[in-house]
């Protein structure tokens, strides 16, 4: 799409006056126009969806994200990376408008190596989370949509944080952003364990996404999978999300388990449910009210 097209723009009238584009190199709003509400006015509609998500273990951070670039209604691109390296030992999911991630994050790495040339060392994942939180916070307002979950390892550790375009950065052991997120938050909340190992850890977070791709329409293609360490980050694996879903659809689990020990015989008669209860406390009224 033009930027002609985004903006609204047209060619300058020699009868009346109307708004022009800025100079090369730089970005401004038409005179006379507040940049929010001319944003909000003339700015595009379009919807996002995703599913991202890193959680923290004693082995490292994994993280894990779908490869499905939607579009308002139509997947703009079904095997996209929405875990973008930054340097070595540090990674970020992206989540949002995919201009405004990548962007940014090419931003961060300059920044980054600036102040590594400059200090002789690299921030802490604390201190990128802070740097980038500090950039993007001037931009509030401006409909810039980026929320991404830094993972990394430095002296103290795996660290993980979440920052988002209008300041916010939080630190915690799990974070999932995206439409599909509460779906993963679902898997992640019941299967998460800190002294995980770490093909647990692998398994719960392709799950994770798994299902959320399941539920959420903007969410789909396959499933990436990093792992930093102490000595960095590592692709894992990339699968196919509707083949990974199927295939865990075949393993048995206890929601199956007591499905079928609920499951009524042929003589009419139900099995008792392995749920502590005693026989005397399944009383079945025998009138109706």
């Amino acid at each position: 799409m033009a930027l002609q097209d985004v903006c609204k723009w047209q060619a300058p009238d020699t009868q009346e006056t109307s708004p022009h584009l800025p100079q090369a190199g730089s970005w401004a709003v038409p005179r006379g126009w507040d940049p929010q509400a001319f944003l909000q006015t003339h700015g595009p509609r379009l919807a996002h969806g995703t599913t991202t998500l890193a959680f923290r273990f004693r082995h490292g951070v994994i993280a894990a994200a779908d490869t499905r670039s939607s579009c308002g209604n139509y997947v703009e691109c079904p095997a996209s990376r929405k875990v973008i390296p930054v340097h070595q030992h540090l990674l970020g999911t992206t989540s949002g408008t995919s201009a405004d991630c990548v962007t940014w994050y090419r931003v961060l790495q300059r920044e980054l190596r600036l102040r590594a040339l400059r200090e002789g060392q690299l921030p802490s994942v604390a201190g990128a989370a802070k740097l980038l939180s500090v950039m993007m916070s001037r931009y509030r307002g401006l409909d810039l949509c980026v929320a991404t979950a830094l993972c990394g390892w430095d002296r103290s550790g795996p660290a993980l944080f979440y920052v988002y375009s209008d300041g916010t950065c939080l630190q915690g052991n799990i974070f999932s952003v995206g439409s599909g997120s509460p779906y993963a938050y679902g898997v992640l909340d019941r299967g998460y364990r800190y002294d995980m190992s770490t093909q647990e850890a692998y398994a719960l977070a392709r799950c994770a996404v798994a299902h959320a791709t399941r539920r959420d329409a903007y969410s789909g293609g396959s499933v990436d999978l990093f792992h930093v360490r102490e000595s960095g980050w590592e692709y894992v694996s990339r699968h196919d999300a509707w083949v990974l879903y199927s295939e865990l659809q075949k393993l048995p689990g206890p929601e199956k388990e007591w499905e079928e020990e609920a499951t009524p015989d042929r003589a009419g008669e139900g099995r008792e449910p392995s749920v502590g209860l005693a026989p005397g406390d399944l009383k079945v009224p025998t009138e109706r009210l």
